[in-house]
């Protein structure tokens, strides 16, 4: 029960105008039996008890209280997700549930709650990355791209780039989706992911216009079409760096980096019961087509004392980016740099792997279905990681107990247990501060 009345403080605190926000959305029914934010909340809903499939949600909200304890929390009526469905598949995305989601990001924005995950104290850490949703042996959409194995095959799929603010507590918050999908009519190349971020990064300087961002990225990206973006934009950039990428900028490196001097330093640290030894360099002053950029290199020596043996582990991160590297930020900026992995675990992993199910295809028919059931999982993520990783909720996992127990106990008392309606009118007048670690 802790753990539901803690979901409702969290919607109640950061966001208390929500389901005003979700009445904005342009609704097209004419009589409908549902509120369109009832509608909404139902599908968010759906993730935020991470229950995996439509059909599952439907034979829980059939089951014992469930129903009765959804309706003192939200104070909305439950549909069926067959109906949830039916208006998920006309519902607008870009003006709708997109829009929903960067009005909740603001808000976070706006209550400073992720200012203390910066950057230097000032840039915001957006990570973009692309992945794989669903795929069909034959074509699900116009808008799917294909893909043709050796042996002819024709493989059909939709993939979505995402931005996503990642911070060192565990946060991946997305923040702005472009879908990696073919043109209508006829086209020369599919789509990429190249091409993608282009109309990516017009998105999100059109929602955040003036936000200090400093865009972290893999080895895709360092090309001149990515630095001169992100400069447009007034944007600073650290993009993971492999050999065979850019080869006139390694020329310069191994040409000078034998007799760099005073560009160079290391630490050394114990950390969960492992010995961490990191030495970093770096080369400032490179140009590339006119843009500015500093190669920076982190060799890291990881022991761990065993009671049979010692285990060393060796890794090499090598990254270009467009801020000043010194001796007193190297090891931030390659911490942030690092975060990159966060949008791979925390953030994809987490949503097809840990109960929101990403890559189940909610909607087989609707393409436009299917994009709006990825948003209402993002916010659901969101406001789920408002509670996982708060102070409050880590108390609750001391021990053995994990957030999947939780969750499964959560979805236990919502089926046999009672909501105290009184105890949540009081929660609703209480002022909270969520701490995050």
């Amino acid at each position: 029960m802790n753990l539901i009345l803690q979901i409702f403080q969290t919607i109640n605190n950061f966001f208390p105008d929500l389901f005003d926000y979700m009445r904005e959305i342009e609704d097209h029914r004419r009589k409908p039996d549902y509120d369109i934010a009832e509608i909404i909340t139902a599908c968010i809903a759906m993730f935020l008890f991470k229950e995996g499939s439509r059909n599952a949600f439907n034979n829980d909200i059939a089951e014992g209280n469930f129903e009765k304890n959804y309706k003192k929390i939200f104070k909305m009526h439950l549909p069926h997700m067959d109906t949830v469905d039916r208006v998920i598949r006309v519902l607008e995305e870009k003006g709708g549930l997109e829009q929903l989601k960067t009005k909740m990001v603001k808000v976070l924005l706006l209550k400073k709650t992720l200012h203390k995950f910066r950057l230097f104290k000032r840039y915001f850490n957006f990570t973009i990355d692309g992945t794989g949703l669903v795929s069909f042996p034959e074509r699900h959409c116009e808008h799917c791209l294909t893909k043709t194995s050796k042996s002819g095959k024709i493989t059909y799929s939709h993939h979505v780039l995402e931005a996503k603010i990642v911070c060192t507590n565990g946060f991946s918050i997305s923040v702005a989706t472009e879908w990696i999908e073919n043109p209508d009519g006829d086209f020369d190349k599919q789509d990429c992911e190249q091409k993608a971020f282009k109309r990516l990064a017009e998105t999100i300087k059109k929602m955040y216009p003036r936000l200090p961002i400093c865009v972290t990225a893999d080895g895709l990206y360092p090309n001149k079409t990515f630095f001169a973006i992100c400069k447009a934009n007034n944007w600073n950039y650290i993009v993971t760096f492999k050999d065979g990428s850019l080869p006139s900028v390694w020329k310069v490196v191994h040409a000078v980096y034998d007799i760099t001097s005073n560009n160079d330093c290391s630490e050394n640290f114990t950390e969960n019961g492992k010995n961490i030894d990191r030495y970093y360099v770096w080369l400032p002053g490179i140009d590339y087509h006119g843009h500015k950029l500093t190669w920076f290199f982190c060799h890291e020596m990881i022991t761990k004392l065993t009671e049979e043996e010692e285990e060393i582990k060796n890794q090499q991160f090598t990254w270009l980016t467009d801020l000043k590297v010194r001796k007193d930020n190297v090891k931030e900026l390659a911490q942030a740099a690092r975060l990159r992995w966060k949008i791979e675990n925390e953030g994809f992993n987490t949503q097809k792997n840990l109960g929101y199910n990403l890559q189940h295809k909610y909607s087989r028919v609707s393409c436009l279905a299917m994009k709006n059931y990825y948003q209402c999982l993002q916010i659901a993520h969101l406001i789920n990681q408002l509670v996982e990783l708060s102070s409050k909720c880590k108390e609750l996992t001391q021990g053995k107990v994990t957030i999947k127990h939780l969750w499964k106990c959560m979805l236990g008392f919502m089926v046999n247990g009672i909501l105290n309606s009184k105890k949540i009118s009081e929660l609703s007048q209480q002022r909270i501060q969520v701490r995050f670690g």
